[in-house]
């Protein structure tokens, strides 16, 4: 059986990336195309003919609705979307013959949903399908607005010994800014990430992460106590025994947050 031809639509190039690291881990699919705008994706699909889209909702100019909306045919790709809006797309997706993926995509996830595209391939017929498709088009486009929010990291790709590996978020212990780069530790390792401190934040949980000085970012429930060995020197155990630098200026809000326990 020759692989599942996969083609993913985003206007983040850390989302395809994302993708392609992920499809390399998952069997009986391949990734033969990407595109960056509903614009560009119109072309490349006509070219390359792939079986699946994995679809972003919303980008810049034509967005994920209009592009299913151009593409619609006999011959259309089967459709993936890539949403924010969990709640409506489980009621919606559970109804039609599509699949969708909230952001982050998991890698369980993904292989779910390309394992449903595979049987979708298989056994549905074409005019059902596109009834469906235009029915949840039209229903997600209704309902997007109030259903869309923030969505956090669950997992991070990130390097470690020249291969890119999935950690678990809530396995970080803190998060540490190197350069260009950050550095994620864990109980058992640290994996190295090339992103700016400011948007690792952006990518986790405020709930969850709380800044300790501008280069460093340490998970709540890590931390044990906070200690001044010394003046204007203040450091955050962490339950694992490892010990940070905290900024003067993040004291505050770190000994209320022990206040609050």
């Amino acid at each position: 059986m020759r692989p599942l031809r996969v083609m993913a639509v985003d206007d983040e190039a850390l989302a395809l990336r994302r993708v392609e690291l992920m499809l390399r881990h998952v069997p009986g699919a391949e990734l033969v195309g990407t595109a960056r705008s509903g614009e560009e994706a119109i072309g490349v699909v006509a070219k390359l003919k792939p079986d699946l889209l994995l679809l972003d909702i919303r980008m810049g100019g034509i967005d994920g609705f209009e592009l299913v909306e151009a593409l619609i045919g006999p011959d259309m790709p089967r459709v993936v979307f890539v949403t924010a809006y969990d709640h409506f797309a489980t009621r919606a997706f559970e109804v039609a013959a599509i699949d969708y993926l909230v952001k982050p995509v998991e890698l369980d996830r993904l292989s779910r949903a390309l394992d449903r595209a595979r049987a979708s391939i298989v056994a549905e017929d074409a005019d059902t399908r596109i009834a469906e498709l235009r029915q949840v088009v039209a229903a997600l486009r209704e309902q997007a607005p109030e259903n869309a929010g923030k969505r956090y990291e669950r997992d991070i790709w990130a390097e470690r010994y020249g291969d890119f590996v999935p950690v678990r978020v809530e396995d970080i212990y803190w998060v540490e800014a190197e350069r260009d780069y950050v550095r994620l530790h864990t109980a058992e390792a640290s994996y190295l990430l090339r992103e700016t401190i400011s948007n690792m934040e952006a990518r986790l949980d405020p709930e969850i992460f709380i800044r300790i000085r501008r280069s460093a970012l340490v998970r709540r429930d890590r931390i044990a106590a906070i200690r001044r060995p010394g003046y204007r020197d203040f450091r955050v155990q962490l339950t694992n025994a490892a010990e940070l630098r905290a900024g003067r200026t993040y004291i505050r809000q770190l000994r209320a947050l022990i206040a609050m326990r």
